[in-house]
């Protein structure tokens, strides 16, 4: 890979980087919102990085060449009067004749070790991809396959709001229909938001959130099991309102988390998709 061209590689994926994070909101499929900075930054110095190269090269376009040879002589001349003059002290015929051996080694095998090795060509792929082609982001096929976050054991539990619906997170509904020995929810009518994830060859489904720790490879799922109607296509995101499906004894690890829907409502993906945030409010 030739300078030029390491020049254009560092120049594309900084402008890739900005463009996900800074003038798009492509980065939150990947890592949480509180990396977007470091995403910016990092842009912006490669970006800086190759330009300040261009310029190097434009106004001494020989001059990284000239060095890389000179580098080399004065190398080749260190070497060989280290190794002529060792060779007098010291009469050590064996390392003058390796030295040479070395050499011969390489120009036989023709290696250019002043550019980057073919392989680095490997690295437009990501650069070119955050630039023009984004993958898609983790839905209900990476939810199916994965196990339920594992809810956070509370010690108590807030009194809830006389709203109607009630509006809850999945990870807050679950937590309340396994630990709230108050049973603060029975009864009550809750709001949920997510996406379709099929439960399986039943026609079940359940409502979705995947949530970032901290980027995708660390992603987790929470899932709650609706009842009351057919599965909408997988990935579709819904705001729904219903009752605790009673199974188990709330308040306990015996009860499932469940909803009996009374209403469904399509709603656009959220920008931050991979949180566990309250209900959005259909408009």
């Amino acid at each position: 890979m030739k300078r030029h061209v390491q020049v254009l590689l560092l120049v594309l994926t900084g402008l890739g980087l900005l463009h996900t994070a800074l003038f798009s909101d492509l980065c939150l499929r990947y890592v949480k919102e509180g990396l977007r900075p470091v995403l910016i930054a990092s842009g912006v110095l490669l970006l800086l990085l190759g330009l300040a190269g261009a310029a190097l090269d434009h106004m001494d376009p020989e001059g990284d060449d000239q060095g890389r040879n000179h580098d080399h002589d004065h190398d080749h001349a260190h070497d060989h009067d280290h190794d002529h003059d060792h060779a007098h002290d010291h009469d050590h015929d064996h390392d003058h004749d390796h030295a040479h051996d070395q050499d011969r080694h390489e120009d036989d095998h023709g290696h250019d070790h002043s550019t980057a090795p073919r392989i680095a060509w490997l690295l437009f792929l990501p650069a070119l991809s955050l630039l023009f082609y984004a993958p898609p982001a983790l839905g209900a096929y990476t939810a199916s396959h994965a196990n339920n976050k594992a809810v956070k054991q509370e010690q108590r539990f807030d009194p809830l709001p006389a709203t109607t619906p009630l509006p809850l997170t999945l990870t807050d509904f679950t937590a309340r229909v396994q630990q709230d020995r108050e049973q603060a929810i029975r009864g009550r009518s809750i709001s949920m938001t997510g996406f379709v994830t099929p439960a399986g060859p039943d026609g079940g489904w359940y409502l979705t959130r995947i949530i970032f720790t901290c980027c995708a490879a660390d992603s987790q799922s929470v899932k709650v099991r609706m009842y009351g109607t057919p599965a909408p296509p997988a990935n579709t995101w819904l705001a729904v309102t219903g009752n605790w499906h009673p199974r188990g004894t709330l308040g306990t690890k015996s009860a499932t988390a469940a909803l009996d829907i009374h209403r469904t409502e399509r709603i656009s993906p959220p920008v931050n998709a991979f949180t566990d945030d309250l209900p959005l409010t259909p408009s």
